[in-house]
């Protein structure tokens, strides 16, 4: 191979413009770079997830959209990659507070934009992240949240979003009461409708709330919204659950984000996707 580079000069160099350099180059010339990695080719810079333990907040674990699942032992000060042989696009992170050391992340992330990944299930870890287990519903591809009963450390929730590009059964509100060895749907509305968001009531755990949306994306367009989406809630740990409609918006809803305000769980707070898109608060625990 032959190259020539030809260097316009300022009077700062000793050489006069236009002078002509020539080099002969061949295999030998870049024999010792050695390729490495850049990252995955995905926008990446997201944070999808985030949890931080209760009993020591310098503990945080952080999950991206292309970049797995990071932990921080001095308060963010520094980071470390807890993930990398697993799955790299995340969409829940939750540390069980009865025991710190077990951590579930639930992979997918549900920003559902057209760069999105897919996720590969939900995994566990019982040493604080050092080694990660498989625990199924790994036809999900997203997943939008975890809960961890704050009572019963092998009963978790698992709000999946599911396909996106697709219909599919694997989707909504998943439960396993075996720390994550078997799994029952707890709440399914269709297979166009997934869960968006999850609350539990942590002075009454049997209490949930589910925010289902109806969501579907092709290449060419994006739809957000439809019957299936609304509140749900359930006051038997799953079992059963009622659509919350009194006060919110008429009409098909959209995306629906939740909080419970932890001094008062009653006090929920609902950012509804409708025509007039805005924050709800019901003080009656979803009746009004």
């Amino acid at each position: 191979m032959r190259f020539s580079i030809r260097l316009t000069c300022g009077a700062a160099l000793a050489c006069a413009a236009g002078t002509l350099l020539s080099a002969q180059a061949d295999s030998t010339v870049f024999s010792d770079l050695r390729p490495r990695s850049i990252g995955p080719a995905t926008t990446s810079g997201r944070i999808s997830a985030l949890d931080v333990s209760g009993n020591d907040p310098r503990v945080i674990y952080v999950g991206t959209a292309g970049g797995g699942v990071w932990k921080s032992v001095n308060a963010g000060t520094t980071f470390k990659p807890v993930f990398d042989e697993h799955v790299m696009s995340i969409g829940a992170i939750a540390i069980d507070q009865a025991k710190p050391d077990t951590v579930w992340a639930g992979t997918g992330e549900a920003w559902v934009r057209n760069s999105v990944g897919v996720g590969r299930g939900v995994f566990k870890s019982t040493d604080a992240g050092q080694t990660w287990a498989l625990m199924g519903l790994q036809d999900t591809e997203r997943i939008a949240n975890l809960v961890v009963h704050p009572r019963q450390s092998d009963t978790v929730y698992v709000c999946a979003l599911g396909h996106l590009w697709n219909a599919s059964e694997e989707r909504g509100v998943f439960k396993t009461t075996d720390g994550g060895k078997t799994w029952s749907k707890a709440l399914f509305v269709n297979a166009d409708t997934g869960c968006a968001d999850l609350a539990i009531d942590p002075q009454e755990p049997d209490t949930l709330y589910a925010a289902m949306w109806q969501v579907r994306r092709l290449p060419y367009f994006f739809t957000s919204g439809g019957p299936g989406s609304g509140l749900f809630k359930s006051t038997d740990g799953g079992k059963t659950w009622n659509k919350a409609q009194r006060g919110l918006p008429e009409g098909d809803l959209g995306r629906i984000g939740l909080a419970l305000a932890p001094s008062r769980p009653g006090t929920l707070y609902a950012l509804v996707e409708s025509k007039n898109t805005a924050i709800y608060r019901s003080d009656d625990g979803s009746e009004s």
